[in-house]
């Protein structure tokens, strides 16, 4: 039987995606990952996940390995980002190991094929598990270079039918119309559409992602990863920025 956090409510979701960044799991390390952080986390996910929540994931690499880095200092971009791919099939086996541990059954699968350590990526296999209460951990990327991991999340997302991205930020609350590390006076933004956050330039996910999720209406709730905010998020309070697109009238 699965540890579980303690949680106030029932998610207000059947099913939705959660995207983490390869930062988050460092913790207050410079790279690579922080046992206790990975494993806090890991203790939220599977307390929200108990309360019924179908939840895949999708975690990136940047605490690894950063293609678009690594591609501006000479190396050949496709080749960066391949190498981005395998930090994430990284990230996601120790994410996965951290879940295990506190009872969860999990799954991940690769866009990339790793058969030693991950199932390959078929969408329905995917669906299946959820659809067995198991946490779908999805690796790799969209497979192909040029593409990042919020592209990978929106697609996911889309492709397993999640009714919202769940988009946990390494110290940033939600959406601002600057950035707040750097500039004092940025304004939290709570709400805005999807056309807006491309039309601004503003930092919620790449522009591909954005158009993905626009062009199929699927909200994005961006929110602080600190202590109790996924559950909070899950379970239906409004916290950080939602990105969504209001339905046409007909």
């Amino acid at each position: 039987m699965a540890e579980r956090a303690p949680s106030g409510a029932a998610p207000a979701f059947r099913r939705v995606l959660l995207k983490l960044s390869g930062e988050a799991l460092m913790g207050d390390h410079d790279y690579g990952t922080d046992p206790k952080t990975v494993d806090a986390i890991a203790r939220e996910i599977v307390g929200v996940q108990g309360e019924g929540l179908e939840l895949a994931i999708v975690v990136g690499g940047g605490n690894i390995y950063r293609g678009i880095s690594a591609a501006a200092e000479g190396m050949d971009r496709a080749t960066a980002d391949y190498a981005g791919m395998l930090a994430t099939v990284l990230n996601a086996l120790a994410l996965q190991d951290a879940l295990e541990r506190l009872g969860a059954d999990t799954r991940v699968l690769s866009a990339l094929e790793v058969s030693e350590v991950a199932e390959p990526y078929i969408r329905r296999r995917a669906m299946r598990h959820l659809e067995k209460g198991r946490i779908v951990i999805f690796a790799a990327g969209t497979g192909n270079p040029f593409f990042t991991t919020d592209t990978a999340a929106a697609l996911r997302a889309l492709e397993i039918g999640a009714e919202a991205i769940l988009m946990a930020k390494n110290g940033v609350s939600g959406v601002y119309d600057g950035d707040p590390r750097q500039d004092p006076a940025a304004r939290f933004v709570p709400e805005l559409t999807h056309l807006e956050a491309i039309e601004r330039g503003l930092r919620v996910m790449d522009t591909t992602a954005l158009s993905l999720c626009m062009d199929n209406s699927l909200p994005i709730h961006v929110f602080e990863l600190a202590e109790g905010n996924i559950v909070r998020v899950a379970s239906g309070e409004r916290l950080g920025t939602v990105v969504a697109t209001p339905p046409a009238a007909s």
